[in-house]
């Protein structure tokens, strides 16, 4: 009937959702085998500086991310095109935060949005990113909060952090 919902196509773009949402979950917690999973290796990824394939945008982004002493990424106003059963157009809005050395070495936060311009592919009943391109909408640079954690955190414990040290990992029962 026309008037019934694509089951698959609702099912798919919950997949591709919880994709984009694995990204942001691998580039915060820096976790290598999450970024892996959300982009099919050999696929084109132009990320502001970065050029290249997926799988060496994971590579350059774990040589980044030790130097980013904080970060936020989240995706919302996702919106899906489907092409067919095994591809999708996709733009996603995306908002930042950076706590990391400028260019000069001094302290800043980078506040960051735009969107994300994703071809997805589904492979084997799975859906990654085959093809990304970042656009940057806004961008502030601003002098952070100053203090370490404890004086900036105060008593709002417990404090986010990377893979595997992040509460996260001991929540999910992971002992990778």
């Amino acid at each position: 009937m026309a008037d019934q919902p694509n089951l698959q196509q609702l099912w798919d773009s919950e997949q591709i959702r919880q994709c984009l949402y694995r990204y942001c979950r691998g580039i915060d917690r820096m976790d290598e085998a999450v970024l892996r999973s959300v982009a099919w290796p050999e696929g084109p990824d132009q990320h502001g500086s970065f050029q290249g394939t997926a799988s060496e945008f994971v590579d350059w982004a774990l040589k980044i991310l030790p130097h980013v002493e904080r970060g936020v990424h989240q995706v919302h106003n996702v919106m899906i095109d489907f092409d067919g059963d095994t591809a999708a157009s996709v733009e996603s809005v995306f908002t930042a935060l950076h706590r990391q050395p400028d260019d000069d070495g001094s302290l800043v936060v980078l506040h960051m949005c735009g969107r994300y311009l994703d071809r997805f592919e589904k492979r084997d009943g799975e859906w990654r990113i085959a093809a990304r391109q970042v656009i940057f909408d806004w961008i502030e640079k601003y002098a952070p909060t100053p203090g370490a954690h404890p004086e900036r955190f105060g008593a709002r414990t417990p404090v986010g952090g990377r893979y595997p040290n992040d509460p996260l990992y001991t929540f999910l029962g992971e002992s990778r």
